[in-house]
């Protein structure tokens, strides 16, 4: 997310938004026509291996959204008796985790887990990777689909964006101005969702919000709260904000609390209840959504475990147990759906506690 995590919240990820593309737990359907049945070269019934060392590769180090999910990593290889190993960039730019795979490759990890930074920048280490015999586990933000043996998605792309729809017209009242603030120009997750709120605003509906702009704060929290100030003073008329990434949410909000602007521009997007608590009561928020971003690093490495103890290939319509999250199948290209989002608001932020 870009960064844009217990589980208290995967027990209420329930909104009810439809598949696209993969499929959650207990909830997948036929394989499409010609696709992998999921059962050549995979052997459900084979003993987990102990010992797999898994490193993390998140977007950026120091990230709060990007320590939840690694640390949800952490805790399934401890369950699963594996090794634990955390690296990474200090900054998003597309080509800052090239050399962290190359030296993973080296140190012979068996399972790379990254979020990348660039589908295709990451794309020739991690073939080298792969053809070296280390799984690779996308998460959070996909990687080039040729480069990885599957991607744990936080949610559909479609269930995400049409979410992010939903609250922006509700915060607008159907009509104005609105404006995106992203994370970096080339992060995977963003721009899916980005073009799903597209389509959605495109939609006879929504005809009367208008998307005025698209700011990029590179999932950096500066240049994030100064992009807010940006858009506020170039658009007078702005009722909405959306922003699909945790930094960019909570620098938005900072900067609206404290501004003329509080009350009469709308705040939305993805961020976590810790984070956002205090701008919820405080009035500059009303309502944003996310997922569990620990539960992503857990089934992320309970996917890597399972891949490299020849459980999964990453085949669609393989199944395979996640611990305590259960049950899940591969879908379309390798994707593995975490679940629907939850909303949040002065109403239940109390709740929880990540």
């Amino acid at each position: 997310m870009s960064r844009i995590l217990t589980a208290a919240v995967t027990a209420l990820l329930a909104v009810g938004l439809t598949a696209c593309g993969g499929t959650t737990k207990n909830n997948a359907g036929d394989a499409a026509p010609g696709a992998a049945s999921g059962t050549a070269g995979a052997d459900p019934g084979a003993p987990l291996r102990e010992g797999v060392k898994m490193a993390f590769l998140p977007k950026q180090l120091n990230n709060p959204y990007s320590d939840i999910e690694v640390g949800g990593g952490e805790a399934a290889l401890q369950e699963l008796k594996g090794e634990y190993k955390l690296v990474g960039p200090n900054d998003a730019s597309a080509s800052s985790q090239v050399s962290y795979i190359n030296t993973l490759v080296q140190q012979q990890q068996d399972v790379i887990g990254i979020a990348a930074n660039d589908p295709n920048a990451v794309c020739p280490s991690l073939k080298r990777a792969r053809s070296s015999g280390v799984k690779v586990v996308a998460f959070d933000s996909d990687a080039a689909k040729d480069c990885r043996d599957v991607f744990i998605n936080q949610a559909t792309t479609q269930g995400i964006g049409d979410k992010l729809v939903e609250m922006v017209s509700k915060l607008a009242g159907g009509s104005g101005e609105i404006a995106i603030l992203s994370a970096t120009p080339n992060a995977t997750n963003q721009n899916a969702w980005i073009e799903v709120v597209k389509a959605g605003l495109a939609k006879p509906e929504n005809a009367g919000l208008k998307l005025v702009k698209i700011a990029y704060g590179n999932d950096d929290d500066l240049k994030s709260f100064q992009e807010t100030q940006g858009l506020l003073l170039s658009y007078p008329n702005l009722k909405v904000i959306v922003s699909p990434t945790t930094v960019g949410i909570s620098a938005a909000a900072r900067y609206i609390s404290s501004s003329g602007s509080k009350g009469k521009v709308a705040l939305t997007g993805l961020g976590t209840p810790n984070q956002m608590r205090e701008y919820v009561k405080d009035g500059t928020v009303t309502q944003f959504a996310l997922w569990n971003p620990a539960d992503i690093g857990y089934l992320a490495a309970q996917a890597g475990v399972a891949l490299k103890s020849g459980r999964i290939t990453g085949a669609q319509g393989e199944k395979f147990t996640a611990g305590k999250l259960g049950e899940y199948t591969i879908g379309e290209s390798g994707e593995i759906v975490l679940g629907p989002p939850t909303v949040f608001d002065s109403a239940n932020i109390d709740k929880f506690d990540f």
